[in-house]
């Protein structure tokens, strides 16, 4: 879990936060949920623009992790897919942030996320899109990589073409489209050959996704080096992206 930790933090270095930031409809002294929060980095910086947020999240060890990183952020231990037991306040906003993903029925769970928002509050999604997609990488593993999206899709555990698919769910969702952006990333949709500490940074990534393993077998091992060399390969270039979309729910703001 220690190295876990470290990699969340090196993360939120990596991703353009102030992009994001800039183009939120953010007030002081507004309520924002942070849902899917884990160590609270983002939690803390919306707090640091003078909102009073509530980070919730399902890992224990996450949720201790943040709040040993100090900030005015409560956090709340819960299940996304019920909120219901926790009591929250009603919110001005919702930021949602690498957590899309997890939850391929996004649109329904939106819908009830907004029933914890005041009439005509904001909801921010960020999620990546296709972040195998990288070249070169021969045939037979591309193969690989969309066998594990199917895979992964078909058990419900993770869907790795969310990013691309963020406006149509919240629109699903009934929330009305205000802004889109697909932003840089250092880690996860960049040209050129990887630095040393992005390449370590993948090769943990590699090492976490287990079903590897059972879509290759004593593949797996051999799949992880070819990835990490094409990552290193002056001539890499990623397919992947990281998506913004900022929406509004039904009705007027309640006024201040």
């Amino acid at each position: 879990m220690a190295s876990l930790l470290a990699q969340y933090r090196r993360q939120h270095r990596w991703r353009d936060w102030a992009s994001v930031y800039a183009a939120l409809p953010i007030r002081r002294g507004e309520t924002v949920l942070d849902l899917g929060c884990a160590t609270g980095g983002q939690a803390r910086d919306l707090a640091a623009r003078g909102a009073d947020v509530i980070g919730v999240d399902g890992n224990v060890a996450l949720l201790e992790a943040a709040r040993a990183e100090g900030g005015r952020v409560e956090y709340r231990e819960g299940d996304l897919r019920d909120l219901t037991p926790l009591a929250l306040p009603r919110a001005d906003g919702l930021w949602i942030a690498f957590t899309a993903a997890y939850f391929p029925d996004l649109a329904s769970l939106l819908r009830r996320w907004c029933e914890h928002l005041r009439p005509g509050g904001w909801v921010a999604l960020v999620e990546a899109d296709d972040i195998l997609g990288h070249t070169p990488l021969d045939e037979p593993d591309r193969g690989v990589v969309q066998r594990y999206y199917a895979r992964a899709l078909e058990r419900g555990t993770h869907d790795f073409r969310m990013g691309s698919r963020l406006r149509a769910e919240a629109e699903a969702a009934g929330l009305a489209i205000e802004r889109e952006l697909v932003l840089p990333d250092r880690e996860l949709s960049f040209q050129g050959p990887a630095d040393p500490e992005i390449l370590e940074a993948w090769a943990g990534r590699l090492d976490r996704l287990g079903l590897l393993d059972e879509l290759c077998g004593d593949g797996a091992p051999g799949f992880r080096a070819r990835f990490l060399r094409g990552l290193a390969d002056p001539e890499h270039r990623s397919h992947g992206r990281v998506h913004f979309v900022l929406g509004r729910s039904p009705g007027s703001p309640v006024p201040a």
